[in-house]
Formats: structure tokens, C-alpha cells, sequence
């Protein structure tokens, strides 16, 4: 099937009028697959700055009394790491892939609200700048942490303007957000094709459906958060009345617990897909699994309060308890996972390498998450590195290694070339090495008694050794992260043709052009379900249908709803 660059409009051979170019088209594009490039590309810049930063505080610790950079600015870049990786990196490529993947799963033309998701890329970006260009201020950048507990984020404590940029950057990168978010949920809801009804909408883009759920109804509550925290920088007093500091932390962490399901969901999804289309069968407890989804997404809106077990103002018994029924819904999310790889003809390519090593790696993050629900053990390890292990167990041994398949999943389909295979693979050992050099120590000297951010510690054979092969496998990140940029130039360069659909997909995305045109589709497949090219693929097969025929595909619909 061939498409062509047509207004969306039905049966339409108009061509629109050319967008503007270069500069122009980022600054005015309408496209949503452009304005989620825009948005995967910033981040994934924010993604070198960030880890940068985390490189230069493991060389700090890779042994005691060490001093490369002063406590101060460490304090700054433990700050700033933490807030760009969830503010700048992993919550802007978890939405930006939901604005290039939706309206082309549900067989939109095109999304919901344009003008908006392009004003949400621009509020990211200049919060992304605003943020960062505290380090170029006399006081520093930003030096509270990334949830930046009153009194520490006060003028008093964190002089000059590094704060005040950080509240600035957070407030505008989260609207932005915000912005995105709603913008696919509309598109998901309101345009989807004839025939793309609730239940046969991908489980990536059911993902999506909860995540944009989650992002519009708990980051506001950073925004008031934030705007709590501005009004401290004007009148740091009001903070001597502990109600405001409550009032803060429960706030922030209204917004702080579900935003960690923002930065994981959409990669389940992506791993979801992978999983499915290289074991070469349909996902497995579909209705299981958007039934789970649905009540993750309710649940982590209720356990925010498990963050405050230490403070003496969360009831321990009920946060604890909705934490632990967490693992319901989880493992029916898991129980699909091992499902469609059970019976499956598995394909080993880099894809599904990067989703297998996701169901382990964030089992483990998600186990430590109940450990930490639980008040007795919280108690213990809570301000250790135990808690920071558990962070990055989920946010980058889980869903960082979904990220990248879904990259290199739909890399093909936004570029029109494939990625290199080798290139891929080494990155993909690399990156599993690394991971768990660096992180599974962090719950050994956590557990022994080493709290986090501190730039130095007291010498201790354990705790050194630890520290050491903490700090190699940093280094050995960095070189996965180098291999995959080598990847990425070297296959720019070489641009090996991907064709409409190189890995056989089940979801409308691989049956227009690779990269799609400006409305995505001239015309799309009869839908009959949630895989509908792999339902297609199947009735050839069984002579039901035969290649070609005017069956296999219906007319584009309008931009209004289906």
C-alpha cells in the first residue's frame, strides 16, 4: 500500500500546501510527528547533560575523601541530575512518544489540539534552559534535591538565583507536559479511525491513555507545589509555620508517586509491542492488561503518602496497604509479558533484547518499591543509597531499557532507515553490564548505612569496594551511550532503506510510509481488532483475503471524531 502527502480529508488528492522548513517548521509545525521529534531530541540532549553530571559525581565516590568537586557543588549536581532526568529526560520522552505514536495507532490524520502540543514542546524547552542556566549564575545552580524540601530550597540555605531558576524551569517544563499530555488523550479518545473502538486500540496506546490520565490529573499539583515554594523565595517566613511545610510535601509527592508510572508506562507499552511482534503473535490478556492499567493508574494515585512514613504524618497502615495491592495489577502486566513469549517463535533482535532485560531488571525495582512500602523496612533504609537503587532499578534499568526498544523499534518508522545490528547489540550488553554493576551494589551500602547525597564517606573495605565498582560501571554506561550516538550517526550516514514495515508490526503505524506523510495515511486497513495487520496477515494466510484487494483498506477519515 502506497500513501502520498494529502490533506485529511476522505478520499482527498489535494495536496496540502508545503509547511515551512528548517527553523521555521520547529518553530510553527502542526505535525505531531515532528513536535514529538522535537521533543525526543531535546530530551535525549538533556540526556548527555544529565548523565554527564551522574559521571562526575561517581568519580567522586569511587573512593573516600576524594576531592574532584567541592560538597557544594556536588549538593548541585545530585540536584540537577535527579531533576533533569525526571523533568527533562525520561517524563518528556515517555509523552513525546505517545505524541508520534497515537494518532498513527488509532489511525488519526493527525492530533488533537496541535497548536497546543507544539506551545507544550516550546514551555519544555525553555524550562529545559531556564533550569539549567542556574550553573551559569554567581550562586550556582539549583543545590535542594530534586524535590527540594523547605528549608533547604529557601533563599536562606540556597542563595542566589539557582533555586528560583530551577522553580521557574520545573513550572514551565511541566506545563508543557501537561499541554502534550492532553492533546493525545484527545486524540485517543476523539479520533480514532471507523472500526478503532476502546477495546482494539494497541496496548501501547492504552498506555499512553493512563499515562496522559495520570499527567492531567497529578501534575498540577506540582504547579501549586511549585508556586508554594515561589512564594517562599519572596517570604521565606511563611515557612516557619509547619502547615506550609506539610502542605509542600504532600503536594509534591501528590505529584511525586504517579509521575513514576508516567515514566514507566508508555515504555511497558513499548515492551508490550516489542515483545509481541518479535515472539510473532498477538499480545496475550489484552483485556487483562487494560483492565490492570486502569487500576495501576487509580491506585498510584493513592499511595503518595508512603514517602512520608519517616515525617510521622502519613497513616502508615493504609499507605502501606494500597502500595503492596500495587503487585495486582503488576502482575497481571507481568503475567501478559511471559505470556506472549511462552509459545512464541522468538526473534533475537535488538529490539527484544532491550524489552527481555526490561521484565527482570524492573521486577527488581518493583519488589524494592513494596520493600519500601512497607513501614518497618522504610524506617531502615530511608536516606540511603538502598532508596536510590530502587529509583534507578525502575527508572533506568526498567524503563530506560524500554525506552530503547522502543527507539529502536520504531526508529525504522520515524526514519525511513534501520539502525545498525552489531552496533545495537553491543550497546545492548554494554548497558545490561553497566546497569547492574552500578546499581545492585547501591542496595548493599544502603543497606549497610551509606546515605545518599553525600559527597564523601568514611573509609570502609566494603563500602569502598562497592563504591569502586559503582563508579566502573558508570564509566561503562557511558561507553553504551557512546556506541548507540556512533550508531546513530554511522546508520544517518549509511541510511539503509526500512521500508513501510521491516520487523512485521501488528499496529497501524507500519501500514503507512516509513516515516509517514504529513496525514499519515491515504487510506488504512479494515480494523478487526487491536493487532489488525497481524489479524490481516492472518486471514491471507488462511485464503480468506488476498493480497491487494480493495478489502484490505478504507478511506482515511476526516479530522473530526470516529
Amino acid at each position: 500500500m502506497t500513501t502520498t502527502d494529502v490533506a485529511p480529508s476522505a478520499g482527498s488528492s489535494v495536496p496540502e500546501p508545503p509547511e515551512a522548513r528548517g527553523l521555521a517548521s520547529a518553530v510553527t509545525t502542526t505535525d505531531h510527528k515532528q513536535i514529538a521529534l522535537l521533543t525526543i531530541g531535546t530530551a535525549l540532549v538533556m540526556f548527555a547533560i544529565s548523565g554527564a553530571l551522574a559521571l562526575l559525581m561517581r568519580a567522586q565516590l569511587a573512593q573516600p575523601g576524594q576531592t574532584i568537586v567541592s560538597s557544594h557543588l556536588y549538593s548541585e549536581l545530585f540536584t540537577m541530575h535527579g531533576s533533569g532526568m525526571i523533568f527533562l529526560v525520561i517524563t518528556p520522552i515517555a509523552v513525546g512518544m505517545g505524541v508520534y505514536l497515537v494518532p498513527l495507532q488509532v489511525g488519526a490524520p493527525a492530533i488533537a489540539a496541535p497548536r497546543a502540543a507544539l506551545l507544550g514542546y516550546w514551555l519544555y524547552l525553555c524550562g529545559a534552559v531556564t533550569m539549567y542556566s542556574g550553573f551559569f549564575t554567581g550562586g550556582g545552580a539549583a543545590d535542594a534535591g530534586w524535590y527540594s524540601y523547605l528549608p533547604l530550597a529557601d533563599r536562606t540555605y540556597s542563595p542566589g538565583p539557582g533555586q528560583s531558576l530551577w522553580i521557574v524551569g520545573a513550572f514551565l517544563s511541566t506545563s508543557g507536559m501537561i499541554l502534550l499530555a492532553g492533546a493525545t488523550l484527545w486524540t485517543a479518545m476523539r479520533h480514532r479511525a471507523p472500526g478503532m473502538t476502546l477495546l482494539r486500540m494497541p496496548v501501547f496506546t492504552w498506555a499512553m491513555v493512563v499515562t496522559d490520565l495520570m499527567t492531567i490529573s497529578a501534575f498540577p499539583s506540582l504547579l501549586a507545589a511549585l508556586s508554594l515554594m515561589a512564594a517562599g523565595q519572596v517570604n521565606p517566613a511563611i515557612f516557619d509555620h509547619n502547615v506550609w511545610n506539610i502542605a509542600y510535601q504532600n503536594l509534591f509527592w501528590f505529584y511525586g508517586h504517579p509521575v513514576v508510572y508516567v515514566m514507566f508506562f508508555p515504555f511497558m507499552g513499548a515492551v508490550a509491542e516489542t515483545l509481541a511482534v518479535f515472539a510473532g503473535r498477538r499480545y496475550v490478556a489484552y483485556t487483562w492488561t487494560v483492565g490492570s492499567l486502569l487500576s495501576f493508574a487509580a491506585l498510584s494515585m493513592s499511595v503518595w503518602g508512603h514517602h512520608l512514613f519517616v515525617s510521622g504524618q502519613s497513616a502508615n497502615d493504609y499507605y502501606s496497604l494500597t502500595t503492596i495491592a500495587l503487585t495486582v495489577p503488576a502482575g497481571i502486566e507481568y503475567f501478559g509479558f511471559l505470556s506472549t513469549i511462552a509459545f512464541g517463535r522468538l526473534v533475537y533482535r535488538t529490539p527484544m533484547l532491550f524489552a527481555l532485560a526490561f521484565i527482570p531488571q524492573f521486577l527488581i525495582g518493583g519488589l524494592t518499591g513494596v520493600m519500601l512500602g512497607t513501614p518497618v523496612i522504610d524506617y531502615h533504609v530511608n536516606g540511603t543509597y538502598f532508596v536510590v537503587a530502587h529509583f534507578h532499578y525502575t527508572l533506568f534499568a526498567g524503563s530506560v531499557f524500554g525506552m530503547f526498544a522502543g527507539l529502536y523499534l520504531w526508529w525504522p518508522k520515524a526514519t525511513g532507515f534501520m539502525l545498525g545490528e552489531g552496533l545495537g547489540k553491543m550497546h545492548f550488553w554494554l548497558m545490561v553490564l553497566g546497569t547492574n554493576l552500578t546499581f545492585l551494589p547501591m542496595f548493599a551500602v544502603g543497606y549497610l548505612g551509606m546515605p545518599r547525597r553525600v559527597a564523601t564517606y568514611p573509609s570502609s573495605p566494603v563500602i569502598n569496594d562497592l563504591n569502586l565498582l559503582e563508579s566502573i560501571g558508570a564509566g561503562i554506561l557511558a561507553v553504551a551511550m557512546i556506541v548507540f550516538a556512533v550508531n546513530v550517526v554511522r546508520s544517518t550516514r549509511r541510511r539503509t532503506p526500512a521500508g513501510p514495515d521491516p520487523w512485521g508490526g501488528h499496529t497501524l503505524e507500519w501500514a503507512t510510509t516509513s516515516p509517514p506523510p504529513r496525514f499519515n495515511f491515504l487510506a488504512i486497513p479494515p480494523i478487526h481488532g487491536f493487532a489488525p495487520l497481524f489479524d490481516l496477515r492472518q486471514r491471507v494466510d488462511a485464503g480468506k483475503e488476498s493480497p491487494g484487494s480493495p478489502s484490505e483498506e478504507v478511506s482515511q477519515p476526516g479530522p473530526g471524531p470516529a
